[in-house]
């Protein structure tokens, strides 16, 4: 603090300096000075390392009202505002615009600095999406009525961060709590003297029983108030799943995540409440668990180093599985140990994301994700898998069939709905209906909302064009049960896109139940089905399930439209890409770890990191300490 105070001038205005979690916001009541000087917080965060934020003055924040008047006075009419979200624990103010390339920093018909002098509120620019995302205003809602709790918390964080470091000396270890030998209910404890951060925090969405569903937090001996903060790499289930449980009984500490994890983490743990009770199960947790843990989220952009306990910092980058999906990289001591964690990740470009970041600073330990770990793990090209979903689909279409997608609603789906869009567009995918259901659609308009983690020409077609691939013409989205019919009408093909992937619930199981039986329909699985789970066993070749009906009794759906599997639009790396992958990865590494695959395909991956690439590699198995430094 002594140091920021004598390095600013006094014609900054600042009034007061407060940390904001991992962050110090300096609040002024002269916002042009800093916005046009900021060169000065530059050299400040050199200094002291640590990340700097400004923010206004509340003395100089103009009422909602007044400063959205100003607004639209300002701003050009065809930039069509959507809706605006003033943060008053931050003092920002989030502009939903149709086109937002009209109110960039470098436009003169919008000048940040001016605008922000007139009303006293940071700005900050959204796309506004073409279907209103529910799960975003519900977020803005939350993050609104929770301000003072929210402003005390991220206090309290700061204090906790920034405190003087107890030890000297400094000792890491990796504990495994779930997913290490198999696929699902990720979480580790990465622990140093200082500091406990839970990475991950899954369930296993195929385990029959608690002991194999949900991590071994019992095993670790820490109470939840021992934890200094949770990080997670992405949204989904396996991933997260168990979150709102840690909330639930009273985690109230930091969850740390990228912007757009936060809304599709809580849009799948909200389902998952719906797919329990629709299936008669009590679920573990209730809406107000999901609710705590938008309060606690501090979402973090790619490449940003945070301080997140007093010996560690954390950098998030691109991963390349789903939308917001990060590879962590924690920074422990002072450069003592470098430790990545992959998640699920990523090595080759798609039309949804750009490869998967292999370019670190430093890095020692490696943990990667090995679920196509096997040597005959290999994807087709994407040229090649492409035109397999071409002919595909087509033979199903020219036949009067429908081909049933079941597939997660996050990724996979916005994925397909892409690579439809391209070739209906071009005549290479015979026209017909496309139905989306479930969560896809809302899950389109959170990846319309972000597009800056988006690849690089799908950014620049969202952020500067009127071209909307989310947009097309092609789909319809089914908002209701009574609006199936027409996606099942008998003499009408089409394609329907529907969760869950796995086959384990959802709007899925009412088309599975219309398709499965008819020879000229086709059910195409597109994404990764996990051992235990009725997708599996599909695919595996059953041809008879046993699905529960309306009415709760149980009903046998024999099986006797096609089955296809196309492998290559998965999230996953294939195994060619995890070795290259782990050949890439600037700086050379020391030691690798291996999870998320089955043992098998774990111990395959560790085999050939040691034999290819003369690294020490171990595929450790859930309760194991790993000593890293």
């Amino acid at each position: 603090m002594a140091t920021i105070l004598k390095s600013i001038p006094r014609e900054a205005g600042v009034t007061k300096i407060e940390y904001e979690g991992p962050r110090i916001a300096l609040y002024t009541n002269s916002p042009r000075f800093l916005m046009e000087n900021n060169n000065i917080i530059s050299n400040l965060v050199n200094v002291i390392k640590k990340r700097i934020i400004v923010r206004t003055d509340e003395s100089i924040r103009k009422p909602e009202n007044d400063a959205l008047r100003i607004l639209r006075e300002h701003m050009p009419p065809d930039a069509k505002l959507g809706g605006a979200f003033f943060d008053t624990a931050t003092g920002e103010v989030s502009l939903e615009v149709k086109r937002p390339w009209l109110l960039q920093r470098n436009v003169k018909e919008f000048d940040h600095t001016e605008i922000t002098e007139k009303i006293g509120w940071g700005l900050r620019v959204r796309k506004a999406t073409t279907n209103p995302s529910s799960t975003i205003r519900e977020i803005s809602y939350n993050l609104k009525v929770s301000s003072n709790e929210r402003g005390k918390q991220l206090r309290q964080i700061g204090d906790e961060i920034f405190r003087p470091r107890l030890a000297q000396r400094t000792e890491v270890s990796l504990l495994t709590l779930g997913g290490f030998g198999q696929v699902g209910r990720s979480c580790m404890l990465l622990s140093t003297q200082e500091s406990k951060v839970l990475i991950d925090c899954g369930v296993n969405p195929g385990a029959q029983n608690p002991v194999d569903s949900f991590p071994r937090l019992d095993w670790i001996n820490t109470t939840l108030d021992d934890l200094d903060a949770v990080v997670v790499g992405h949204a989904h289930l396996d991933h997260t799943g168990f979150l709102p449980v840690l909330c639930k009984y009273g985690y109230k500490g930091p969850i740390y995540c990228t912007e757009p994890t936060l809304p599709m983490m809580n849009l799948i743990q909200l389902d998952a409440i719906k797919v329990a009770s629709a299936q008669g199960k009590t679920p573990m947790y209730a809406e107000r668990d999901v609710r705590q843990i938008m309060r606690q989220a501090i979402t973090l952009p790619y490449g940003s180093v945070t301080d997140i306990s007093p010996d560690i910092k954390l950098v998030l980058a691109n991963a390349g599985h789903i939308l917001g999906s990060a590879l962590c990289h924690f920074h422990i001591g002072n450069g003592v140990h470098n430790f990545v964690y992959s998640g699920d990740i990523k090595f080759a470009k798609s039309i949804l994301f750009e490869a998967a970041n292999s370019k670190f600073p430093r890095v020692e330990t490696l943990l990667i994700e090995s679920t196509y770990g096997a040597k005959e793990d290999i994807q087709p090209s994407r040229q090649e898998v492409e035109s397999t979903f071409i002919n595909a689909v087509n033979k199903t279409l020219h036949d009067g069939g429908k081909v049933l997608i079941p597939i997660p609603a996050v990724g996979r789906a916005q994925e397909i709905m892409m690579v439809i869009d391209k070739y209906m567009k071009q005549g290479q995918i015979i026209e017909a209906p496309v139905f989306t259901e479930g969560m896809i659609s809302e899950a389109s308009a959170i990846h319309e909302a972000h597009p800056e983690y988006l690849a690089w020409e799908l950014r620049q077609k969202i952020l500067e064009t009127d071209d909307n691939p989310f947009d097309s013409q092609y789909f319809t989205n089914v908002e209701h049960p009574d609006a199936r019919e027409e996606a099942l009408r008998e003499d009408s093909p089409g394609i329907i896109l529907a969760t869950s992937g796995m086959l384990e619930g959802g709007p899925v199981l009412e088309y599975f139940r219309n398709v499965a039986p008819d020879k000229a329909n086709k059910i195409l699985f597109v994404s990764y089905q996990v051992n235990g789970t009725m997708g599996r066993r599909v695919l595996d070749g059953a041809r008879q399930i046993s699905l529960l009906g309306r009415e709760g009794k149980v009903e046998a759906v024999n099986i006797n439209c096609g089955i296809e599997k196309l492998d290559g639009f998965s999230g996953h790396s294939d195994y060619n890409q995890l070795m290259s992958f782990v050949q890439k990865l600037r700086p050379k590494l020391k030691r690798v770890l291996v999870n998320h695959g089955e043992r098998r395909k774990s111990e395959n991956l560790a085999l050939n990191i040691r034999r290819m690439f003369k690294v020490p590699a171990h595929y450790p198995q859930i309760q194991e300490a790993i000593k890293l430094f």
